[in-house]
């Protein structure tokens, strides 16, 4: 538990030294003003427990900060902080390195990233964790988010979808699925199948603001 504890000292220890050197390089004006994102997930397992998943973001120049409930294991929430990094101009790469705690059911560390690439129509973003058990070490585990998407349309996007998660028992490790999603002004609505083909499909739908 100690290793654990250090790693997740060490983590937060370097994102805060990045944020500090990102913001005394960035030019003297006006501060970046705060950007905030509220989701909320609706997870409709066929042979499990239904449940919702919030998820509340805020960016603040390089600073990422952002809560989760339920995402790493039912009645379970977790705080990140991270920094914010982009790169490209036609081919971009926007990408957040994470450290959060886990507090509930689940108590643990986790190291984490967020990421979207953008070319053209199309965008890959992935989202990770790797969450560190201080209770049990059987309870390591890697979650992960990943989706290609296509608009052709500003306010359309369909695509593929898969995900690793132990919220809720499946006999598939990974999870496949497509989606389609629908944005109008801050507001966006998607709607995700996974497992078509294989089990029976779960879906996931999830309405998000940005503000």
């Amino acid at each position: 538990m100690r290793r654990r504890t250090g790693l997740a000292t060490l983590l937060f220890s370097a994102l805060a030294a990045a944020g500090s050197a990102q913001d005394s390089a960035a030019p003297a004006g006006k501060p970046a003003a705060w950007a905030l994102n509220a989701s909320l997930y609706g997870y409709f397992p066929p042979e499990d427990v239904h449940y919702a998943q919030p998820t509340v973001m805020a960016d603040h120049g390089a600073l990422h900060l952002e809560a989760r409930y339920n995402y790493e294991a039912l009645k379970s929430g977790s705080a990140w902080v991270g920094w914010n990094l982009s790169a490209g101009k036609e081919l971009t790469l926007n990408a957040t390195l994470l450290a959060g705690g886990v507090v509930g059911d689940l108590r643990g560390v986790a190291p984490g990233y967020e990421l979207t690439l953008t070319w053209k129509a199309f965008q890959l973003y992935s989202e990770g964790e790797y969450v560190f058990d201080t209770s049990d070490s059987s309870g390591d585990f890697f979650y992960n988010w990943a989706q290609l998407g296509w608009s052709p349309w500003e306010w359309l996007s369909v695509g593929l979808a898969s995900q690793r998660t132990r919220v809720y028992h499946t006999s598939l490790d990974v999870q496949r699925g497509v989606f389609v999603g629908f944005t109008w002004k801050s507001l966006s609505l998607n709607v995700f199948v996974f497992n078509p083909g294989w089990k029976t499909p779960t879906v996931v739908s999830s309405l998000a603001v940005s503000f």
